[in-house]
């Protein structure tokens, strides 16, 4: 076997694995220095160099020329020296060529299972470069491998990895079929690259889009925000750039067909499709679908909005285990809290106005009104100091009405109290009584609600 015969032997293996030539080449290289080392115990004192365009393979081992040999890997007799160049000296520096068919066939051989190595080593780094380029892109590949806690995913050599929590609730597996996923990162471990995938990230939602909606991929509808609970709902606001072009339109699709392929690859999750507004009361009420809120309040400073429900509509604005409230808190970026009509009313009745309180002046309240200090919480969170500035106001004053301002207030809050535990006592003692007996004619069905009763103290 000649030098040529070595590196086409090689360069099959190479081809069959789609490796350069001349990273070919740098691999033989650290092959022979490892048969270098395995058969002298160093390589420090040799050197390989490999020319893939002539098919050669040259060894140097560099020797130093002494009378008397003591290491035969670092040192080389004067006599066998001469043999070569007959003016050397001791101490001159001396090169001797390695023939490579001078390992033999079975180092030749060990030579290949090192090559298969870093092939495998070259390959590893070629599919880690290759997929951390990739993050963010949808790929589509065979399930290969189904585990408790992850499927693996093959794409040509490469492995990918599923994690439990990257996959849709509720989808099944099966070995050999297609699968369609996001990279969402690439390391390089131990052993070899670790390639995730995702189902669940909001980013293969938007890809999704940008896949099926063409405006979406020419950036003339832009994806403000997505807020997503995969396999279950997801909320998307959409924009468009074109006056011409209706976003939410666009995206759903002639009878639905873009947003039903969509939902399709989701395993039937719901997708709420908002258009974008700048007015927040706006964008929460559409992002608050499929409930719509009878009154929202709102504080833009602290990013809060209250929303109030019909009684009756109150668990599809919360959702299942709060799903539908909390996705949209995250897609419009304010902390949403949904309340009934009827707690609300309840709440609200528990303020108590400066102008209700009858031992309060006409003065006194316009004054305090007249500084934005309406109710009795105001006045009475408010300290002294700051109502020591307003004109007109002075200490002996402020002594005076505090405390009939706290009086009326803790008279309130006893009303409504009582209130609660009546409607509460009420509707108990119906339930009890229906509970003990059937009757034989439908009887009228009678209630006392939480507003009733409070509209009753508003008449007193």
């Amino acid at each position: 076997m000649q030098n040529r015969e070595i590196i086409d032997a090689f360069a099959h293996i190479a081809r069959e694995k789609n490796i350069d030539r001349s990273e070919l080449g740098e691999i033989i290289e650290k092959v022979f220095l490892t048969l270098l080392e395995k058969k002298y115990g160093s390589v420090e004192n040799f050197s390989v160099i490999v020319n893939m365009e002539k098919g050669e393979i040259e060894i140097y081992q560099q020797k130093v020329i002494v009378d008397k040999v003591t290491n035969p890997v670092l040192e080389i007799s004067l006599e066998d020296a001469r043999k070569t160049e007959p003016d050397l000296q001791i101490g001159d520096p001396f090169v001797e060529v390695i023939d490579p068919l001078s390992f033999g066939r079975r180092l030749i051989s060990h030579a290949k299972q090192i090559l298969n190595q870093q092939i495998t080593r070259v390959e590893k780094n070629q599919i880690f470069e290759e997929y951390s380029k990739k993050i963010g892109q949808i790929v589509i590949g065979d399930v290969h491998q189904i585990q408790r806690d992850a499927i693996f995913i093959n794409i040509g050599k490469a492995e990918l990895k599923m994690p439990r929590e990257e996959q849709i609730i509720g989808e099944r597996y099966r070995r050999g079929e297609s699968i369609k996923a996001i990279i969402k990162d690439a390391v390089m471990g131990p052993n070899g690259p670790e390639i995730i995938v995702s189902r669940a990230d909001k980013k293969f939602l938007e890809k999704l889009f940008e896949n099926e909606v063409p405006e979406i991929y020419d950036k003339t509808i832009e994806i403000k925000k997505i807020a997503r609970h995969a396999g279950d709902r997801s909320k998307v606001i959409v924009a468009s750039n074109d006056r011409r072009i209706d976003a939410v339109g666009a995206c759903v699709g002639i009878k639905g067909s873009r947003i039903q392929a969509i939902v399709r690859e989701l395993n039937n999750e719901k997708i709420d499709i908002i258009n974008y507004s700048s007015e927040p009361e706006i964008l929460i009420t559409r992002a608050l679908s499929p409930a719509k809120p009878l009154e929202l309040e709102i504080d833009e400073e602290k990013k809060r909005a209250l929303a109030i429900f019909a009684d009756d509509e109150i668990s599809v604005a919360i959702g299942k285990m709060g799903q539908n409230i909390r996705l949209a808190s995250e897609v419009t970026g304010f902390t949403i809290d949904a309340i009934k009509k009827s707690d609300y009313d309840l709440t609200e009745s528990e303020i108590v106005y400066l102008e209700d309180i009858e031992e309060l002046s006409e003065h006194n309240w316009k004054l305090l009104y007249s500084y934005g200090i309406d109710t009795a919480e105001e006045f009475l969170s408010t300290p002294v100091e700051e109502l020591l500035k307003i004109k007109g106001l002075g200490e002996k004053t402020i002594e005076k009405i505090r405390p009939i301002i706290a009086a009326a207030q803790e008279k309130r809050r006893a009303e409504i109290q009582a209130a609660r535990e009546a409607a509460k006592a009420q509707k108990e003692q119906v339930a009890a009584e229906q509970a003990k007996s059937e009757p034989t004619e439908k009887e009228e069905e009678f209630e006392i609600s939480e507003e009733d009763i409070i509209q009753d103290l508003e008449q007193e």
